[in-house]
């Protein structure tokens, strides 16, 4: 007879990662991303990413300074999104990547070994009018593991 850990077979073992920014279709994703989670009793693993462009001149300010107050800004982003989204206890085992660099980027690299990546279909790029932004095409294209575009929700029924 095959014994089976119980108490290890309940045990997450997936991942499913997400990526959030401070848009509705980011909450979105977050909130799908959750829901798969909890389905499959796996990891979320929240990715966050902000960019600092640096001056082509020198100037006076020390740039460290900006760094910390960017990734300090990063860091209470997700914490408000997840707030909102899941609330004070989600009961997911959650896992953060909070990282300076090219979203795209970033994510591809987290989809590594995961069993699922999410990401909204459009973020806080401007232009608005393409059904899927930059960060989505290049998830869709390089991810190493099946990616979920989420669509923003609406209330109206198509006939």
């Amino acid at each position: 007879m095959i014994g089976i850990d119980l108490a290890r077979a309940s045990s997450t073992t997936g991942r499913v990662v997400v990526g959030i920014d401070n848009s509705q279709g980011a909450r979105d994703a977050l909130r799908d991303a959750a829901e798969v989670a909890r389905w499959r009793n796996w990891t979320l693993h929240v990715v966050h990413t902000w960019h600092m462009s640096y001056p082509v001149e020198p100037c006076e300010r020390d740039l460290g300074v900006v760094d910390k107050a960017l990734e300090e800004n990063a860091t209470r982003t997700v914490a408000d999104v997840e707030k909102e989204v899941l609330g004070e206890d989600s009961g997911l085992d959650v896992r953060h990547t909070i990282a300076e660099g090219p979203p795209a980027r970033i994510l591809v690299a987290a989809s590594d070994g995961a069993d699922l990546l999410v990401v909204g279909s459009r973020g806080r790029g401007g232009f608005t009018s393409l059904a899927l932004g930059s960060v989505g095409q290049a998830c869709v294209h390089h991810a190493h593991c099946p990616v979920l575009i989420v669509r923003p929700r609406t209330h109206e029924h198509e006939t």
